[in-house]
């Protein structure tokens, strides 16, 4: 079997990989705290969906962390029992706007 990790270390070695899975750290930083959270909350997507009055795959949608406005954010959150904290921080030198 595959280990999804140890594949993706490798990845990450090809420079082109690299670049654009660096391009797509927010997205992966929004997913990993929404899955975190409900996680910890105990809920499936389901329960969730039943909280906010959508669809399971809606759920899934707003845990994929793309084109997620922060209104939609809150009210996941609100329903996992949590807030939305956004920080903005400095970005890298070189990294360029």
């Amino acid at each position: 079997m595959i280990n999804a990790r140890e594949l993706h270390k490798k990845w990450m070695e090809d420079p082109e990989y690299r670049r654009e899975y660096e391009a797509l750290e927010d997205e992966f930083t929004v997913l990993d705290a929404c899955i975190a959270a409900r996680a910890k909350s105990g809920l499936t997507q389901a329960q969730v969906a039943e909280r906010l009055g959508v669809s399971q795959p809606a759920v899934a949608r707003i845990e994929s962390g793309k084109n997620v406005s922060l209104k939609t954010l809150r009210r996941y959150a609100h329903a996992l029992g949590c807030t939305v904290k956004i920080e903005l921080k400095p970005m890298q030198p070189g990294a360029g706007a």
